[in-house]
């Protein structure tokens, strides 16, 4: 009889290929985000549901690709750019930039305090909310020597509310009325990680795309004067600090764009490539938030981001409204 179970067992179709099933299940999402049929919160929605209910078969794997896929989606779009209006807007962003990155370092330190929250976790939690979401958190981590479970709730963190925004910044958006170069502005400084940055504001519109994203990189370049600042604070001079070279080739691919008429006739093509990729850079990152993954990160860090993202989005909201 216990012989014959285990035969059942070895032999049966849906136990056997199960894992085979989720693959292919995966896979043929995966062509559907690449189809260009998909917008990019569609996309988050459905990697968020192939999390909690079939799970993500190549998970391991999930955190790197996502990376580079973006990174390569974000060069891609400065081909749709021209320079000279991209220089325009970063200038326009720029007191911004410095504003809110200090005002939410130095808010996320106190919320932390009075939370009682594990300091590293904390002021990862800060640096991704004052900058670029999981890039910062990523170029932080190693400067002050933060565990696995530190980074991985600071992250999560950041994930969470960057899936929320991601739907809820554009409906705010047409509700006020903001135009593409106010909502473009408050989407690089209010929304954390550069994914949901863009997916919103290609949502809203092109010249809300072209502020943000150029907006959202030259606050990425301000990893390096907060990671020095970091290393100072937390005594820890021997780590090498991240610098987010993509930068460079997104501003590269600006200039070419601009200035080489051959690359401005193909320009549209490569646009198109660039969000598809980033559309499918928006699954990934929903495929890897499954209901363990947001238990784990705590109520505490989770209120200390809502918070500093509560900040962050209602100071720069009413700056743009009514200082612009």
């Amino acid at each position: 009889m216990k012989n014959r179970h285990l035969t059942h067992k070895k032999y049966n179709p849906s136990f056997s290929n199960r894992p085979t099933i989720k693959k292919i299940i995966f896979l043929l999402l995966i062509l559907f985000c690449l189809s260009g049929y998909v917008s990019p919160p569609i996309a988050l929605l459905l990697g968020l549901l192939v999390a909690n209910i079939s799970g993500h078969p190549f998970l391991q794997y999930n955190y790197k690709i996502t990376n580079v896929l973006l990174q390569f989606s974000v060069v891609g779009l400065g081909f749709g750019m021209n320079i000279n209006a991209a220089m325009s807007a970063g200038k326009q962003g720029f007191l911004f930039t410095i504003l809110s990155i200090f005002c939410t370092l130095i808010l996320g330190f106190f919320l932390g305090k009075w939370l009682d929250i594990e300091k590293k976790t904390s002021h990862l939690i800060s640096c991704g909310t004052a900058i670029c979401g999981g890039s910062a958190i990523a170029a932080i981590a190693p400067v002050i020597e933060s565990n696995e479970k530190q980074t991985s709730v600071a992250l999560g963190v950041i994930f969470i509310l960057n899936s929320i925004a991601l739907f809820l910044f554009p409906a705010i958006g047409h509700w006020l009325e903001m135009s593409q170069q106010q909502f473009g502005l408050w989407c690089a400084i209010a929304i954390h990680d550069t994914s949901s940055v863009v997916g919103a504001a290609n949502k809203y519109g092109a010249e809300a795309l072209q502020i943000a994203t150029t907006v959202k990189l030259a606050r990425a370049l301000w990893i390096v004067p907060v990671a020095l600042l970091t290393s100072f604070i937390f005594k820890n001079r021997s780590t090498r600090i991240k610098i987010p070279y993509f930068i460079g080739l997104f501003i590269l691919a600006m200039l070419m764009n601009t200035y080489v008429l051959q690359v401005a006739l193909i320009s549209p093509f490569l646009v198109t490539i660039a969000k598809i990729g980033l559309t499918l850079t928006l699954f990934l990152i929903g495929a890897g938030l499954n209901f363990t993954a947001l238990k784990s990160v705590g109520f505490k860090p989770l209120f200390q981001g809502f918070l500093l993202w509560l900040f962050i989005s209602t100071a720069a909201l009413y700056s743009i409204l009514y200082f612009t």
